[in-house]
């Protein structure tokens, strides 16, 4: 076992959860393989990086993140309205449904539609964690330089 801090250009092999203050699971390691990241590599929002930095192997925390710190809060300029004639007539549209779309760059873009009516569809960009608080369990098991 190393005694190497968490810090940038540090590889970091650990278990997480991320889970809705309810106690709703969102994702966790702790019961397959841990995750191993390099901490500045844009894996991990820097938000819960900042949380990382200064553990050391053997390290058990639970943090409580607000939004801020986390996938942000919900942005009013990421609800996009489209025409309902621009979504195939196949696509059993509902709010809720994932749908993606190309951005300018090519990129796959995913949104939720979030109301629809005969002549509009509205899609949340929003990320679909943004506004809410969270609980980030870390248990750090080894922390190594990149080599």
């Amino acid at each position: 076992m190393s005694t190497h801090k968490i810090g940038k250009g540090m590889r970091v092999t650990l278990n997480f959860s991320l889970s809705l203050k309810d106690g709703q699971t969102i994702d966790s390691t702790f019961a397959k393989a841990p995750a191993t990241l390099e901490i500045g590599d844009g894996n991990l929002p820097e938000g819960f990086e900042s949380y990382l930095l200064g553990l050391e192997p053997g390290a058990h925390e639970r943090y409580e993140v607000p939004p801020e710190q986390g996938f942000g809060q919900v942005n009013s300029n990421n609800m996009q309205t489209f025409k309902r004639s621009e979504f195939s007539n196949e696509m059993e549209l509902e709010p809720g449904l994932m749908v993606s779309f190309a951005d300018a760059r090519k990129s796959e873009l995913p949104g939720v539609v979030h109301s629809i009516d005969d002549e509009e569809v509205v899609v949340d960009f929003n990320h679909p964690l943004a506004g809410r608080d969270l609980v980030f369990e870390v248990e750090v098991i080894d922390v190594q330089p990149v080599q």
